[in-house]
């Protein structure tokens, strides 16, 4: 199973190649089933000898017969159901020609094996790139691990010492007390033994102080390493995990799990928590026994202090928005919110502690302590509908993480004594604002307030607006940092392409399979920066020119067009997207340079640049290389998808050019893929028509039914040259006879022969003679076209 199980641990963008490998006709459930068996075949041999095919087919059924009992055995239903089917469609395809199934398998296996060989060459070259990135991002990751661990170590070891304190100052406590005894009675001891006793404890004070001193020391060079590390974990890894949430919102790689850093952050809380304990107890030490200069008198206020604030800033730190606020209803679009529609935000606090469940009880406000709505004329404000607090607590998360989910809040709009100005400068979709969310630590002899807030919101009134508040997050969370600056929008920065094209890519990859190449994004940005620009990855853009001017000689911006098009892709062209059958962005200039060394009838599928609403057509070459012909469709858009899927307008195209028979002239999608090939899997099944004595099938209304299809009708001169056609056969001629008047024939070929122009007619080479009576009719005795016809119709076929 070594092929099959290499394949499995690929990269998503190999695994979906995997994918377009298989389909009904030979499925992947087999393939997985049957690894081992298939993979050990000689399939190629196969494929070239029916008698050795024939064999292999019935050895691949008695295969899944076994699959099917151990199935059986384990009671598994669904699968038993899967695997019969699967057998019963291989018998319905193969049973008749074993060689085709043979030729499938062996070229899978051989596919198989050519994105593995890809994938390891893709391998070794990002190696190369990342290896040096990728070792330094583990290389801290184990740093910080360490340090954290030492950190708790350390505190285990100062617990050992106070421990050790504490018994060599019970032990100087026993025999002060004991030696004072020893005074109160009489003779009891001589002078010199009382002084050797007395130097005894005199060394035992010193120990004692030597080790208060080395305890206290111990603490400070705790606290001294968890400040460091406290350190990197807040200013480094909490704040890379934010800018990796900011690009996760926009359609960038998924956010790293929390679970990490959550774990980090709770150890080194509960190291605090500990040194609280340990400072409390070298307090009792010193209420039993204290002199001048006592190092613990002397220290602790600093050391409790210093805890405190350590605790405090790892706490209020810890206190997170783990989802952003979001519509259940557009879950790829968050921070844009619609009044009236409920959303759903998550908070989390890293520092996982028993106590603190259900003791936080968290508020959200909207719009807290923000400048602008006193600063920013029109500023809009809102009020909070639904529960506005919830309880923190560890049983509601999946994981077990201390975390307040709010489900139902809804925002509605304040509306003043007059009606809304719209004088700011700002308009509704550039307008930014927040949620805050509060809350309270309480223990003993500790109160900690906790805040923090959301990533800025853009809230609209109706779904129109939806593209352009969109619009407003992409360009926020691409170049700012800074959750607080609402003003953003009053003065918007530039955006270099080279960020703005991967975030654009972005926008497809996390919809649909597939992002935007090198070349798509290419022409994109030639679109957006115009022609000179190559697309030049230091090129700004402004804000107006990405969102709100038209672009070029359209009546709607760039954003607008681009979003126009996500939406057809994701409604209606979804798959085809994902099998990379769309080149899409694509100048009609490059176009032609591709297609014009292609065979005739080979088309590319592009988006149209002149619909706001999206649409796409295809463009098809006919002609010699030497004078090419180039042939557009006009463009479809939602209204004509949702009547019919593109795939089967592929399928069924036509064009008609005069009289002529409509004909498809779409043959290979470039480069030099069948039409069939790249399209069939997708084209709609007939229906299958119900038996005679199906007495529950409906009954029929006494319409014939139809079936729509896409026709174009050109002038013939648009059409193919007259060499790239060939006569008809006589089957071909025999069913154009039954529907055409003999003498409808003869005007039609004649007119041909007057325009000196050699088109397929309806003549069959067998009955070239039956032309000539056109001529004699006309007044022609020698019509040189008859004669060169009859030249064309008389090569062999």
């Amino acid at each position: 199973m070594a092929q099959w199980y290499q394949l499995q641990q690929l990269d998503s963008k190999f695994l979906e190649q995997v994918h377009q490998l298989y389909d009904d006709s030979f499925p992947m459930e087999i393939r997985q089933y049957l690894a081992q068996w298939l993979e050990n075949q000689d399939w190629e041999h196969a494929a070239n000898n029916v008698s050795f095919a024939t064999v292999l087919f019935h050895d691949l059924l008695s295969q899944l017969d076994d699959q099917f009992s151990r199935f059986l055995i384990e009671n598994n239903f669904l699968l038993q159901h899967n695997i019969r089917k699967s057998k019963r469609n291989l018998q319905d395809n193969f049973q008749e020609d074993p060689i085709q199934m043979a030729m499938i398998i062996c070229s899978c296996l051989k596919e198989e094996r050519k994105i593995l060989s890809s994938a390891q060459l893709s391998n070794q070259m990002e190696v190369g790139s990342i290896q040096n990135t990728v070792i330094g991002m583990l290389d801290k990751q184990k740093e910080l691990d360490a340090e954290v661990k030492g950190v708790k170590n350390h505190v285990i070891d100062v617990e050992q010492d106070i421990k050790t304190l504490e018994d060599m100052q019970d032990e100087y406590d026993f025999k002060c007390k004991t030696l004072q005894n020893r005074e109160h009675e009489s003779n009891s001891t001589s002078q010199e033994e009382y002084k050797k006793e007395q130097m005894h404890l005199n060394k035992m004070f010193l120990s004692l102080d030597l080790k208060r001193k080395e305890v206290v020391n111990k603490i400070v060079q705790l606290l001294n390493a968890t400040e460091h590390t406290q350190t990197a974990l807040i200013n480094e890894e909490l704040v890379e995990w934010k800018r990796r949430q900011q690009t996760a919102c926009i359609g960038g790689p998924p956010n790293a799990c929390l679970d990490q850093l959550q774990n980090w952050f709770t150890i080194v809380a509960e190291s605090l928590q500990q040194v609280r304990q340990q400072l409390k107890k070298l307090e009792e030490l010193e209420q039993k026994f204290t002199y001048d200069p006592d190092p613990i008198t002397k220290n602790k206020q600093v050391l409790q202090d210093r805890t405190h604030s350590l605790f405090k800033q790892l706490i209020q730190s810890s206190f997170v928005v783990e989802r952003q606020p979001c519509m259940p209803t557009h879950p790829q679009r968050p921070l844009v919110l619609k009044t009236g529609v409920q959303f759903t935000v998550k908070l989390r606090l890293l520092v996982k502690l028993q106590e603190l469940n259900y003791n936080l009880k968290v508020k959200v406000l909207f719009d807290k302590d923000v400048s602008e709505k006193n600063s920013v004329k029109g500023f809009r404000k809102f009020n909070i509908l639904g529960t506005s607090t919830k309880v923190m607590n560890m049983e509601e998360s999946t994981n077990g993480s201390l975390a307040a989910e709010f489900r139902h809040l809804q925002l509605k709009e304040q509306k003043n004594a007059g009606s809304r100005t719209n004088e700011g400068p700002l308009i509704v979709t550039e307008e930014l604002h927040s949620l805050s969310f509060e809350t309270q630590l309480c223990q003993p002899g500790l109160v900690i307030d906790l805040e923090t807030t959301s990533l800025p919101i853009v809230v609209i009134s109706n779904v129109s607006q939806l593209p352009s508040g969109w619009a407003s997050i992409l360009w926020f969370n691409m170049l700012s940092t800074d959750p607080k600056n609402l003003s953003f929008f009053l003065n918007p920065p530039y955006a270099k392409w080279s960020k703005l094209s991967e975030v654009l890519s972005w926008q497809f990859s996390s919809v649909t399979k597939r992002g935007l190449n090198a070349d798509q994004l290419s022409m994109l940005g030639e679109k957006l920066l115009g022609p000179t620009s190559g697309g030049s990855h230091d090129c700004l853009i402004p804000w107006t020119r990405f969102c709100k001017e038209n672009i070029n000689d359209k009546n709607f911006p760039f954003w607008l067009w681009i979003e126009g098009i996500l939406e057809l892709i994701k409604k209606h062209l979804l798959c085809l997207w994902n099998d990379g059958c769309i080149m899409g962005f694509i100048s009609k200039e490059k176009e032609r340079t591709l297609l014009k060394d292609q065979r005739p009838g080979t088309f590319l599928l592009r988006f149209s640049e002149s619909s706001k609403e999206g649409a796409i057509t295809f463009t098809w070459v006919e002609g010699s290389q030497i004078e090419p012909q180039f042939h557009s469709v006009e463009p479809y858009t939602k209204k004509e998808l949702s009547a019919v899927t593109f795939p089967d307008i592929i399928r069924n195209y036509k064009v008609m050019a005069a009289e002529n028979i409509p004909e498809n002239p779409l043959r290979f999608l470039y480069p030099d893929i069948p039409k069939d090939n790249a399209f069939g899997k997708y084209y709609s099944r007939p229906k299958e028509a119900p038996e005679p004595m199906d007495l529950d099938s409906p009954k029929g209304n006494g319409y014939i039914k139809t079936e729509l299809i896409s026709v174009s009708e050109v002038h013939p001169s648009r059409l193919q040259s007259p060499e790239n056609l060939l006569p008809m056969s006589p089957e071909e001629f025999d069913e154009v006879s039954r529907m055409v008047d003999p003498a409808e024939i003869d005007t039609v070929t004649f007119r041909l022969f007057q325009d000196s122009t050699i088109m397929r007619t309806v003549a069959a080479r067998d009955e070239y003679q039956a032309l000539f009576p056109a001529g004699r009719q006309y007044g022609i005795s020698q019509p040189e076209p008859v004669q060169e016809l009859k030249r064309i119709y008389s090569q062999p076929r």
